[in-house]
């Protein structure tokens, strides 16, 4: 396994640790923290079909009042290059209003770059699964 030169870690980890980070609530409230993981030039395909810069991604994510839970399963890494990443996992999003809990699936893509010694995220993409 491909280890991230700044820490040691495996790059898999790392960039699992970063995955989970911007999945937490709490991060999600963090404008600061939104932005130091989010590249300049982020990009993201919504699941509407509509394509989110940066700043549109930040200002969704603090909006957003859902408080679901979100796990990883089926978490893969692949090095494109010596310091950019493809990560691809399955979102297990969990609900729970009033009185029954619902759960839903999606496939989750991002690139990951190595910039300025940290890893930023350059692109997302989230498409949801229909099970039969």
């Amino acid at each position: 396994m491909t280890k991230d030169l700044l820490n040691s870690e495996p790059i898999a980890e790392v960039l699992l640790g970063l995955e989970k980070m911007l999945l937490d609530s709490n991060i999600r409230k963090s404008p600061e923290t939104l932005s130091s993981i989010l590249s300049d030039d982020f990009i993201e395909f919504g699941s509407s079909g509509k394509i989110y810069n940066k700043a549109q991604t930040i200002q969704t994510l603090l909006n957003s009042t859902s408080g679901n839970q979100v796990s990883i399963i089926e978490f893969n890494t692949l090095c494109l290059s010596e310091d950019v990443t493809l990560v691809t996992y399955r979102a297990v999003n969990t609900s729970v209003p009033e009185n029954e809990s619902s759960t839903s699936y999606s496939l989750r893509s991002s690139i990951w770059k190595l910039k300025n010694s940290r890893w930023q995220i350059v692109f997302h993409q989230g498409t949801p699964l229909t099970l039969i």
